[in-house]
């Protein structure tokens, strides 16, 4: 996903979400549907910023009969800077519908500058 996102491929990166995905962000709010993520990130991402997860941070757990709950901290740079400006945290829930794997809510919080 994150390769998806820093080389700006919306079309593999749309297909990482179900269609009535849920993304909730402590900045901008909430986006209900894959379009409308796919949309934001064209908007505010592409050819701006790339992210990078924090090494050590990620987290996968099992979700009984529904699929996996996965958290980290990830970086955003700005295209071309030196050092990365920002860091936030988030928290990605899969679901697997007959082994196709899809996430279905995103909450990313926590944004800081980096000093």
């Amino acid at each position: 996903m994150f390769d998806a996102y820093n080389h700006c491929d919306l079309e593999r990166f749309g297909a990482y979400f179900a269609s009535d995905v849920e993304f909730y962000h402590d900045q901008g709010g909430l986006m209900r549907s894959r379009e409308n993520v796919v949309e934001a990130t064209k908007k505010y991402i592409c050819g701006k910023v790339h992210r990078e997860l924090v090494e050590g941070t990620l987290q996968t757990f099992q979700m009984k009969g529904y699929g996996a709950v996965q958290l980290g901290s990830h970086r955003f740079c700005e295209i071309g800077a030196s050092k990365c400006g920002g860091v936030a945290r988030f928290v990605h829930l899969w679901q697997n519908e007959g082994g196709a794997w899809h996430v279905t809510r995103v909450i990313s919080y926590d944004h800081q500058a980096i000093p």
